[in-house]
């Protein structure tokens, strides 16, 4: 058995742990940059908001329906995520963190009424952390997803399923027929995986909800599609085919990608914004125990803004497998050297580390130039170490590198974030004070 706990709205119900007042209010938190909402409260999604609504498109809805817009605020959204994450974890003896909002846990072992149990731990995590969530259990992971999807709608929109599966709904307490008549109420597009293209061709193929899915064979679905879609049939069938990934891999790549607030025509501040770009990969790269080989380095313009455009990519091999800091900047600031060409307005760039190895493998060659910054005998491990633990513990960015320029509102490349909120839990300055 699998409960899948979800966070309702999730950056929305951040900002109102703190701003009670946005309660009942719409309330939409854009992307980077303020360009598109990435989360809407139900009442923004009542006035027609659609997820990633670009802000210009939207914006007259301030004034005739009183829409609040909020900068995104992630090291709040990720704080609060821990958070939550720790207390979803009494649910169950096994947890796999799938988002930042969402966590499934395993239930193997656990005795008892499982929705009484769900029921207590939403509490808990309401009144500990004031994030309202929903909770599916079922005997597959697919199912317990389409159960969270099939609670929160009930809770959203009363008569779409019946109330008594509204917060909590477990698929396995259901009579047979009653869990025919939820599956047959609910898109096919609403089961986990099912893309917009591959939920299209089923519409062709007659298949409209997730019962017809459900019933149709596997090999059939193998045939006509591909071995995940009959993954996902046989989950559906209540054959479990997902497992926990109660401790995931390492990523086989890491990319550090922004767009910039305001476009960017010299040098200069592109060098500091992926000499930025390739410290926060390079810490990623340590935090699970990898080196990379070889480091991408790219440029763009905006497809969407008048004059010439230009995208541009270059990849820096690296003398050898590394996780160190400065040896990775200054490999991203000469490839954005080597491939800048002037008279564009640069919208976004990005690092991505790629042909990563675990840091256990050593290369080992002949000592041709002691001079190298890379040469093991100039091992940095204990000076990256302190790095980490000082950025972990004041925050992101407080020691870097002096190619990455000033800090502050002062960059030109910096977001542009005109509406976050206070960082309420992890700044000093902005923990909100009660006074009598």
């Amino acid at each position: 058995m699998y409960a899948l706990v979800d966070g309702n709205n999730f950056y929305v119900s951040c900002e109102r742990v703190f701003r009670p007042s946005l309660n009942g209010r719409p309330v939409i938190v854009l992307s980077n940059n303020d360009g598109c909402a990435i989360a809407r409260s139900n009442e923004a999604k009542e006035l027609g908001i659609k997820m990633g609504a670009p802000w210009f498109q939207i914006r007259h809805l301030e004034q005739s329906a009183g829409l609040v817009a909020l900068s995104a605020n992630f090291t709040l959204y990720g704080d609060m995520s821990d958070r939550m994450m720790s207390l979803a974890a009494g649910l169950g003896p096994t947890q796999e963190i799938y988002s930042i909002d969402e966590s499934f846990i395993g239930l193997g072992g656990v005795r008892g009424d499982l929705v009484a149990r769900a029921f207590k731990v939403r509490s808990r995590v309401l009144q500990w952390t004031g994030i309202p969530t929903c909770i599916g259990i079922a005997p597959t992971k697919t199912l317990a997803k389409l159960a969270n999807h099939i609670a929160k709608t009930a809770e959203r929109k009363p008569g779409s399923y019946p109330t008594e599966l509204a917060q909590v709904c477990n698929l396995a307490a259901l009579p047979a027929q009653d869990l025919d008549d939820v599956l047959q109420a609910t898109a096919v597009g609403e089961v986990w995986g099912v893309g917009p293209r591959i939920a299209k061709q089923l519409h062709e193929g007659g298949i409209q909800t997730v019962l017809d899915l459900a019933r149709m064979d596997p090999a059939t679905i193998r045939r006509g599609w591909n071995v995940t879609l009959e993954k996902t049939v046989r989950e559906l069938q209540g054959q479990p085919c997902v497992e926990l990934d109660d401790a995931p891999g390492p990523k086989q790549q890491i990319a550090c990608t922004r767009s910039f607030g305001q476009p960017i025509h010299d040098l200069a501040p592109l060098i500091e914004a992926v000499s930025e770009f390739a410290a926060r990969a390079a810490e990623k790269l340590r935090k699970q125990n990898s080196l990379a080989k070889v480091l991408l380095v790219f440029m763009h313009t905006s497809p969407h803004r008048p004059g010439p455009q230009c995208s541009r990519s270059v990849v820096v091999p690296l003398r050898r497998p590394t996780d160190d800091t400065l040896a990775l900047t200054k490999a991203a600031a000469d490839g954005m050297r080597f491939m800048y060409v002037s008279g564009y307005r640069f919208i976004k760039a990005g690092v991505i580390l790629v042909e990563l190895q675990p840091a256990s493998v050593v290369q080992c060659e002949l000592d041709l130039d002691p001079a190298d910054e890379t040469d093991p005998k100039r091992d940095r491990s204990r000076l990256m170490a302190a790095m980490d633990a000082i950025n972990g513990r004041f925050g992101k960015g407080t020691v870097q590198s002096g190619a990455t320029g000033q800090t502050g509102p002062t960059r030109s490349w910096g977001m542009r974030q005109e509406r976050r909120t206070p960082q309420y839990t992890t700044c000093l300055e902005d923990v909100p004070v009660a006074r009598a």
